[in-house]
């Protein structure tokens, strides 16, 4: 049986625009760089982020984008503006940006759980 050698990368997020550091993430949680990359295949490395709280934010997103998520319940759409989220939790901002970029499979939980925030 092989086994995947995956490796750790410590990315730093200061003064880096959150949607170009996303998409470099997400290439390492998958495998893309690898040579032996397959799409069925989950080989990805492991990915912590540090410097989360310093991460920028291109144009006017904070005051525009916001979060949707339902209750179930007619009516029950609850909005979150992007700038509370980034108050509260910057982190959580940038790990649904990269859960958004990886494919919409049994794979996403497995390779989104392999990403961590360093304080």
């Amino acid at each position: 049986m092989v086994y995947v050698q995956r490796k750790e990368y410590i990315v730093d997020a200061e003064d880096k625009v959150l949607g170009r550091l996303a998409t470099r993430i997400a290439v390492l949680l998958r495998g893309k760089s690898k040579p032996d990359f397959a799409p069925n295949k989950d080989i990805g490395d492991f990915v912590a982020v540090k410097n989360v709280v310093k991460l920028k934010v291109s144009g006017r997103k904070l005051e525009q984008k916001s979060y949707f998520r339902h209750s179930g319940y007619l009516g029950g759409v609850k909005k979150t503006p992007m700038k509370k989220v980034f108050a509260i939790d910057p982190g959580e901002v940038l790990k649904t940006a990269v859960f958004g970029m990886l494919p919409k499979n049994k794979l996403r939980n497995r390779q989104i759980k392999r990403l961590r925030m360093i304080k």
